[in-house]
């Protein structure tokens, strides 16, 4: 089962698929709780770093073997099928985000925290406002009031509800999980680097 949790987490970070609500069939229901109560008890303060998150992810997924099973037949797939596999670890996935899971992101975030040798993370603040230029910028003051821009360059999770958004916003709380990549600004005539929205979890 340890290749399903792997693939839980790279479809929820890399697939940028919709994530809309679907109708759940009991064992899918049951796993998915079960396992947004054990990400919800996970003390996020002692999961600093990628290994640790994704042993805490790990138990808690290996914990419900029995359900993911019981999922697998409710969907009619195969579970010795990878590809039949990677879109139960999609539907997860969607499941957790939909439900608005505590730590959910977070943890996401700390799996995949130098995945690639990318420089990643989290951070907290509230929302100001939604800057329209060459792309879209989340402008957002961190717990600090120091204010901090996001580019929103591709898809993320829950990324539909903010296209019609522009200008001032309702000064929500928010976790954005971002990456941090280096363009080129043309008038500026060099290179820079920003950090790219890779989800957003108002709170």
């Amino acid at each position: 089962m340890k290749h399903i949790a792997s693939l839980v987490f790279l479809s929820l970070y890399f697939s940028f698929t919709s994530f809309g609500q679907t109708t759940l069939g009991d064992a899918e229901k049951e796993l998915t709780q079960k396992l947004c109560d054990c990400i919800s008890g996970l003390d996020m303060d002692q999961i600093s770093e990628k290994t640790a998150a994704n042993k805490a992810f790990m138990d808690c997924f290996t914990q419900q073997t029995n359900l993911v099973v019981k999922m697998a037949e409710e969907r009619g797939a195969d579970i010795t099928d990878r590809a039949a596999m990677r879109e139960l670890g999609v539907g997860i996935g969607k499941n957790l985000l939909n439900i608005n899971c505590p730590n959910y992101v977070v943890l996401s975030t700390r799996m995949a925290e130098n995945a690639s040798g990318e420089n990643t993370g989290t951070t907290e603040g509230k929302l100001k406002r939604i800057d329209t230029k060459d792309f879209n910028y989340f402008v957002m003051t961190d717990l600090d009031n120091n204010e901090k821009s996001f580019i929103w360059l591709r898809q993320f999770p829950g990324s539909e509800q903010f296209m019609n958004v522009t200008g001032k916003t309702k000064n929500e709380k928010v976790r954005i999980g971002w990456r941090e990549i280096e363009v080129f600004i043309p008038s500026a005539k060099n290179y820079y680097k920003i950090k790219e929205v890779v989800s957003l979890e108002l709170f």
